[in-house]
């Protein structure tokens, strides 16, 4: 074997500074050589257009007065008929969607579909390239490799019944959150008690219950709450689920590979949500928050019973088991000094571990086969954050974000089982376990007038993999150290009173994993290998968006352009060197930087008041991607997509209406390098219905059909790489007609 090189060390000295760059360093050291005011002046400007959000600025702030497109999801919006889980969360949000593919089963070798909701796809990039944080904790990695046989790990680590409120930011963010924000992030926030206590008391709650015959699923919640006295504030939640397979139009229900129809599966999740709210006074305030998700499943694996070279596969089953375990503590501080109107500090532990589990009995030896796959994921975040306003002038006024930024990760796996290929034995491991230190210094700038906003960012980053040799691996394992300098320039015009122009130049970056730096996986019998890569670079990426906002009248909305350039993409088992079947020279595999792509689109939304009890919607979204470096499209991009919705007020009761008319993909924007006579979705249009009753002032019963017509449609993201001759294509439709039901009571 090569002998691997020593680790990769960049310096902030030996950075390259761009234009970007240079012109924030500018912006943010003008406000040294100003006069200072000796009262602070409010930046941002009154607003009832929009309302506040917090992850597109690290601060809290009306959401005009941030320079990039953000979707807010809270209040009726997260009414469980309509949501149950996150590829119902973003249903209706341009240029985004959740991959769920089915699970069909290939042995203990292969499979789709096992990492379920997988994660987010916003702008045509997904998996790790999208930031997902929850209470401003980052949520576990995805882990997704041929090399881990029919295991799969997604991002879906979340239970909707303890989250309130998300906020999805589109655009490069490494200038304020570091590394995997290439497209954007999702940011969740779970219940606060004041969320649910009513004025002048101190003990309420919610009681919930949901059913939906999607995937036959039902749900119970319960959230109590208490202010006993004027400094404390406490919450409890408890949220138990059970469902079935997620359904599709699939007819053939063959007990054998033919088998169209889904799988049987039963899954149960389980979720605690526990906090503490002081406020001591002094412009204090602590939250102290555990929370724990445990979501399981069991698939008997009928797709997986086949003939493959005489030995028949008799019996294929499946168990997953994911859980998180988070306790962090966000502390609140008045301080009114010269560098700091208010300090915020956040410390957080995070646990997760996802196990998957098949077992195969075969006709032939072994006839008994089971892999176990575990991923473990342990986390510390800590974050120091200082706000500081202050007036310019008459006219402008300043306010500057800044603190550092500390996280420790490690992951680590273990493959076990019965039965091993011949190739190798258990236990072993696919990549050592490995610690990721992060250590960055971030800083936000923000002059304001009463039409202008200047934001300049920059963050500086260092990082380290550190892996440790493991006697399950047996390669000698490579770490990495780099850093990264994110800079990012936003604008906004305010030519009117509610029009808002805003621009939005950025730069992100994404650390390379720990199953990238030291895959592993060696058949001595086939003859071919993988082998670490110490010399990988973050994957960047420089984005671009020119929006306008506005409300005339009755009519609201808001429109984007967006254009970005990524480079140095991260790809995985290319094969470097060797020879096949030489067992001199193995054929040998390794994850280096390669991709180049570009991504521009376009986005609107609209809302129209017809009059004071009638609301016409519309969100309409297109992105094209290509690899430039290859010259051919980029396959996880969608197509392009229209919803048009009205809502209707009659009393107590809401009523509503979403056509979604989904484009075709067209041949010239998929890349059939990997698969020649890959499947191609028509278009398609479904129609979804809803209606909610206010039984009385704390009791809501509410109601939604999707797919009113029973339409017939394959969403692109669930069927990249299934060819279009497949005999099984039906089993990757949509769903088909559904019901769901969900009675919710304040107290």
């Amino acid at each position: 074997m090569t002998p691997l090189r020593s680790p990769v060390s960049l310096s902030l000295s030996s950075l390259r500074l761009s234009p970007l760059c240079v012109a924030c360093l500018a912006l943010l050291s003008g406000p040294a050589l100003a006069q200072t005011a000796p009262q602070a002046t409010q930046v941002a400007q009154a607003s009832t257009m929009r309302e506040v959000v917090v992850s597109g600025s690290r601060s809290e702030r009306a959401i005009e007065d941030v320079p990039a497109s953000i979707d807010v999801i809270t209040g009726e919006d997260f009414d469980p008929a309509r949501v149950q889980d996150i590829r119902d969360l973003v249903r209706e949000v341009p240029n985004m969607s959740v991959r769920r593919a089915p699970q069909r089963f290939g042995g203990v070798t292969g499979s789709t579909g096992r990492d379920g909701n997988a994660g987010f796809n916003l702008r045509g990039l997904e998996g790790n390239r999208v930031l997902l944080t929850v209470d401003g904790i980052r949520v576990p990695r995805e882990l997704s490799s041929g090399v881990f046989g029919s295991a799969s790990f997604g991002r879906d680590y979340y239970d909707l019944g303890l989250i309130s409120r998300v906020e999805i930011v589109r655009g490069a963010n490494s200038a304020l959150y570091g590394s995997d924000g290439l497209a954007g992030m999702v940011a969740m926030f779970t219940t606060e008690p004041k969320d649910l206590l009513q004025p002048g008391k101190t003990f309420g709650g919610r009681v919930g219950l949901k059913a939906d015959s999607e995937d036959d699923s039902r749900g119970v919640g319960v959230t109590l709450v208490g202010a006993p006295n004027d400094t404390l504030q406490w919450l409890g939640s408890v949220q138990v689920g059970r469902s079935g397979e997620l359904d599709n139009q699939g007819t053939n229900e063959s007990l054998n590979s033919t088998r169209t129809a889904p799988n049987p599966q039963k899954d149960k999740n389980v979720s605690l949500l526990g906090k503490v709210v002081l406020t001591p006074g002094a412009g204090q305030r602590h939250t102290l928050t555990l929370e724990h998700v445990d979501k399981s499943g069991e698939v008997e694996a009928y797709t997986a019973r086949a003939t493959s070279m005489g030995v028949t596969t008799q019996d294929v089953d499946g168990t997953t088991d994911m859980e998180r375990t988070r306790l962090s503590w966000d502390g609140r501080f008045k301080v009114s000094s010269a560098w700091a109107d208010e300090l915020r500090a956040t410390v957080g532990y995070q646990q997760a571990e996802s196990q998957e589990v098949s077992t195969e009995r075969r006709s032939a030896a072994p006839t008994y086969r089971v892999r176990d796959v575990t991923y473990t994921e342990k986390l510390w975040q800590g974050v120091l954050q200082a706000e500081k306003a202050r007036s310019l002038g008459a006219d402008w006024g300043q306010k500057l974000v800044y603190g550092v930024d500390v996280s420790v990760a490690k992951m680590d796996n273990i493959v076990t089982g019965v039965g091993a290929p011949a190739y190798e034995s258990y236990p072993l491991k696919r990549f050592p376990p490995t610690s990721e230190t992060n250590t960055a210094l971030f800083v936000q700038s923000e002059f304001a007038s009463e039409r202008w906003s200047i934001i300049p960012a920059l963050r500086y980053d260092r990082f380290d993999l550190k892996a440790k040799g493991s006697p399950l691996y047996p390669l000698q394992p490579a770490s990495l150290s780099d850093s990264a300098l994110s800079p990012k320039l936003g604008a906004i015009f305010r030519p009117g009173a509610e029009l808002n122009l805003f621009a939005n130049l950025a730069a992100g970056f994404k650390a390379p994993s720990a199953l990238q730096l030291n895959n592993y996986f060696q058949n001595t019998l086939a003859s071919y290998r993988t082998i670490p890569n110490p010399n990988l670079k973050p994957e960047s990426s420089r984005t671009l968006e020119l929006g306008a906002r506005d409300k005339v009248g009755p009519v609201q909305w808001e429109a984007a352009v967006f254009t970005g350039r990524y480079k140095d993409f991260i790809e995985e088992l290319v094969v470097v060197g060797g020879q096949a079947g030489n067992p001199l020279n193995p054929l040998t595999y390794q994850a280096v930087n390669r991709g180049q792509v570009r991504l521009s689109g376009f986005e609107l939304k609209g809302k129209f008041a017809l009059g004071p009890a009638t609301d016409l919607r519309l969100a309409y979204g297109q992105t094209k991607g290509k690899d430039t470096r290859l010259g051919a499209p980029l396959n996880t991009v969608n197509p392009a997509r229209l919803l048009l919705g009205v809502d209707q007020r009659v009393g107590d009761w809401k009523l509503g209406a979403v056509v979604a008319h989904t484009m075709k993909k067209s041949t010239s924007d998929i890349n059939y390098a990997n698969l020649a006579n890959q499947f191609a979705p028509p278009s398609s249009t479904t129609l979804d219905l809803r209606a909610s009753w206010q039984v009385s002032k704390a009791t809501r019963l509410s109601a939604a059909i999707h797919n009113v017509t029973d339409r017939k449609y394959w969403e692109w993201t669930n069927v990249v790489g299934v060819a279009a001759n497949s005999p099984v294509l039906d089993a990757y439709t949509a769903p088909g007609r559904s019901f769901s039901v969900a009675l919710v009571t304040d107290f």
